[in-house]
């Protein structure tokens, strides 16, 4: 018999807890090693340097589909523990992943092994090893576009933008109770997408607009890159906690030389790095820069950085859970950078 939908999407992704994992002895022995493990050590003592300096705003910048991949409730736990206090992210982990699944859609366990055409007739869409059910996508790309209806037709940041899907989430019930969309509009910690319409949000402004034509929401880019800038403005001391690369990366760290341009005096370099990635930086790319190269252009503190070369679902977690089990959020309260921009 032929394969149906429910053979492929039943296994749901689970979403790690570093709260059920003390990893501090584990990340304090590999210290004492060698290679990448003395370099995911190093990284943790940075991002713990980060959280204990009482002046600096911590930005937190993913790319990679790392929500699918069960990584979602470790940013959440961070957001809901004041470990950091703006994120800039891909569309696909804050729309395809995180306010998906707040919708009430899962990920499922999957692999790579298989008909890729078979999962197309299903309408089944792969993530390397991760299912998702593509008509539960669509659920979602016309839910944005219902956001975009009730709205004043106007150009929005993503930042504003992403702020209204919390709202949604907040007043129509969020099915998730790890929802990162909803944490951050609960605490005020403002998430940026540069490139917002790269994802199930661009589909769904797709729909709104072509029924919107002569007056419509949209998307203004550059209000974005203004916003972010106001962060570094306001709280010159920062540092950037970094997963992947690609655009979120060198959007956030071209808020340094726009702070300079608007005022000099503010404009200090990014006191503390940290970059998880895989990329390479021999191609010249921007996802495998190192950060020392950052610093050549003024963007990235060479003191206190950090590369570690690693997959994300083995190292974030480790980095995360230090932090979270040395309690250095205790006490620490939020930067609630939401809070510039009424």
């Amino acid at each position: 018999m032929p394969s149906t939908k429910a053979d492929y999407l039943k296994n749901p992704i689970v979403q790690l807890d570093i709260k059920q994992h003390d990893v501090v002895a584990l990340v304090e022995a590999m210290g004492e090693m060698a290679f990448s493990a003395r370099d995911l050590n190093r990284a943790a003592k940075i991002y713990e340097m980060m959280l204990r300096d009482k002046e600096c705003g911590i930005i937190l910048v993913l790319a990679g589909s790392l929500f699918s991949a069960g990584l979602k409730r470790v940013i959440y736990d961070l957001v809901d523990n004041n470990l950091v206090d703006a994120i800039v992210a891909t569309g696909a982990l804050i729309v395809d992943q995180d306010f998906f699944e707040g919708l009430g859609f899962k990920h499922y366990k999957g692999s790579k092994w298989v008909d890729d055409n078979e999962l197309r007739d299903l309408h089944i869409d792969r993530i390397y090893d991760t299912f998702i059910d593509e008509d539960e996508l669509r659920v979602c790309d016309e839910t944005v576009g219902r956001i975009c209806d009730e709205l004043e037709k106007r150009p929005y940041s993503s930042r504003e933008f992403i702020w209204e899907m919390g709202r949604y989430l907040e007043e129509n019930g969020c099915k998730a109770d790890d929802c990162i969309v909803q944490a951050c509009y609960r605490k005020d910690v403002p998430i940026f997408v540069p490139a917002f319409s790269d994802c199930s949000a661009g589909f769904g402004f797709v729909m709104h607009q072509s029924k919107n034509r002569d007056a419509s929401v949209s998307l203004d880019s550059a209000r974005d890159f203004l916003e972010l800038t106001d962060i570094k403005l306001a709280n010159p001391t920062t540092g950037i906690l970094m997963v992947g690369g690609g655009v979120p990366k060198n959007f956030t760290q071209d808020i340094v030389v726009a702070a300079d341009l608007l005022d000099p005096t503010k404009a200090d370099m990014h006191k503390y790095a940290v970059q998880i990635t895989v990329a390479d930086e021999r191609d010249g790319a921007l996802s495998g820069s190192t950060l020392r190269e950052a610093s050549s252009w003024g963007k990235v503190s060479t003191v206190h950085e950090q590369m570690v070369y690693s997959e994300a679902t083995l190292a974030l977690p480790l980095v995360a859970g230090y932090a979270y089990h040395r309690c250095v959020a205790a006490g620490r309260k939020g930067r609630a950078f939401q809070k510039l921009y009424r």
